[in-house]
């Protein structure tokens, strides 16, 4: 059984992702599932986790873009939704967009449903309804009824991502909604989602990545995301400079293009902010609750698609300034107190790597070491993804990923070694921080960090360079907790290159760090 279960890559209970791989299973959950599924059939379901691991295997591709086979199931369930629909694609930025729809929409008293992908640690988190993550129970009833939707008349396969996305579309459009926010899997023109008309498009940021599926450049990519456009209906395009073939698509359909920077913009000083678009302008706004710079540019978003669709879902100027005053969404530079501070931020692209960069830089305080626990995809761009982060970080811990398509942490390792000048050499260790010492070493704020040498002469000190050390783990949880061992109680510890990687080490709890001397 063990054997059967690996080799098929069950994805086990709440912790499955969307790309077709095991993650987050022990052995004992594999023989288990495995077992169930050779003695039960889809009619004798009676837990999430059942159908979860049955839907893995209906298809034999784990990602199969287009949109035949989600509408012809679709139809047969006579899927429709009674409300209006804004759906959001952009390569960065999906989750917080949609977190921030959803915040402004609930204080404008709106009853909402949210369908978004992937999920941290529980599949449940992927739907939301008027804010709260829905039961794992509660979907049994949409996931038998996709079933029975695909097997009336000739049988259509599904992948996993097809099949439970209907089945969180059927629960969003029987849940008595008022507006429904879907989030895009990938890419937009053939992901399942687009079988819904938005009544509003947000196009976030368009960046490369995933690039066997959606083309290889910016221009390649716009061009999938601009699929989820309808004519007459308005798109927001939140990205600064967003590919040609975004605009391009807009207008040959007719859609009602809403660019940043020409019909909407925003500005601000250190204390708050202001945006302005068509017909409505907000003055005085603090600042989003999610962190980070490029949170002003998602916000922008979201607040045009209000303007954009107020004949329908009109909000209030208080609703906004709370709505966003009260977002949250975890993994999003989410700031962790505590001694040494932890910080979890799912970024796993050059795009978002380069603004999680940003967010460090612009924390202001002063961290003797920063240490980087880093997980991620072989196929991601990793090159660039290290260049970018490297000057800022100070001890790495590189780690195994549970998921076949994750880079192993020694290819990681050798990969930041061939680009980190100051690494230090393989297998050695850091020396133990000794009083004083530790005291005069500078932090790591994107200059190199120096150690000062006096001459026996008491004369100009010498600098050097501070070598920068490595290790490699097999899980994130055990990198984490070697992070805390060597972490001071004034350092910072940043877990990021993936969702996997944060949602291995939240998936009983955030963490809370106290350094050793506070027991």
């Amino acid at each position: 059984a063990i054997g059967n279960a690996v080799h098929m890559n069950l994805r086990v209970g709440s912790h499955a992702r969307h790309d077709g791989m095991l993650c987050c299973a022990t052995i004992a959950g594999l023989m288990q599932t495995s077992d169930s599924l050779l003695s039960t059939t889809p009619s004798t379901f009676t837990t999430l986790a059942q159908w979860l691991a049955y839907c893995e295997h209906i298809h034999p591709a784990n990602i199969a873009l287009g949109l035949e086979r989600v509408q012809t199931v679709a139809q047969r369930m006579q899927l429709r939704m009674p409300c209006p629909v804004i759906t959001v694609a952009g390569t960065n930025g999906k989750g917080s967009t949609c977190a921030m729809l959803e915040a402004v929409a609930l204080q404008a008293g709106y009853r909402t449903g949210v369908y978004t992908s992937p999920h941290l640690v529980h599949f449940e988190e992927r739907c939301r309804v008027h804010g709260e993550i829905v039961a794992a129970d509660a979907l049994l009833p949409h996931f038998a009824a996709v079933q029975a939707a695909r097997l009336d008349g000739e049988e259509v396969l599904l992948t996993y991502f097809e099949f439970t996305t209907l089945a969180i579309l059927r629960l969003l459009s029987l849940a008595g909604l008022d507006v429904i926010i879907l989030e895009v899997g990938l890419g937009g023109r053939l992901d399942a989602t687009n079988i819904i008309d938005a009544d509003c498009a947000i196009i976030t940021s368009v960046d490369v990545d995933h690039t066997a599926f959606l083309g290889p450049d910016r221009e390649s990519i716009g061009r999938e995301k601009a699929g989820i456009m309808r004519a007459g209906h308005p798109v927001v395009v939140s990205d600064p400079m967003p590919p040609q073939s975004v605009l391009e698509h807009a207008r040959a359909i007719g859609a009602d293009l809403w660019r940043f920077g020409e019909d909407f913009n925003y500005s601000g000083d250190q204390q708050q902010w202001a945006w302005a678009g068509r017909g409505r302008r907000y003055a005085g706004l603090s600042y989003p609750a999610l962190r980070g710079a490029n949170q002003l540019v998602n916000a922008a978003g979201v607040l045009a698609a209000f303007e954009a669709l107020r004949d329908k879902v009109p909000v209030t100027a208080q609703a906004v300034r709370t709505g966003l005053a009260m977002v949250e969404l975890p993994g999003r530079f989410q700031v962790l107190p505590g001694e040494p501070v932890l910080i979890l931020d799912v970024a796993h692209n050059p795009h978002s790597v380069a603004a999680l960069a940003a967010n460090l830089q612009a924390m202001g305080q002063t961290f003797p070491v920063t240490h980087a626990v880093f997980g991620a995809m072989a196929d991601k761009d990793l090159a660039p993804m290290l260049e970018m982060i490297s000057p800022l970080m100070d001890r790495w811990y590189f780690t195994d990923l549970p998921i076949e398509r994750a880079a192993k942490a020694r290819d990681l390792e050798q990969q930041w070694r061939a680009l980190e000048p100051l690494a230090a050499p393989e297998g050695a260790q850091p020396p133990a921080p000794q009083g004083a010492e530790r005291d005069g070493e500078a932090t790591a704020s994107g200059n190199v960090r120096l150690t000062v040498h006096r001459s026996k002469s008491g004369a100009q000190p010498e600098q050097a360079p501070q070598l920068k050390y490595s290790s490699t783990f097999d899980c994130p949880e055990r990198a984490l907790q070697a992070a805390m061992a060597a972490a001071g109680a004034a350092d910072r510890i940043v877990v990021f290159g993936s969702f996997y990687t944060v949602g291995e080490v939240v998936k009983d709890g955030p963490p809370r760090l106290h350094a050793k001397h506070l027991g």
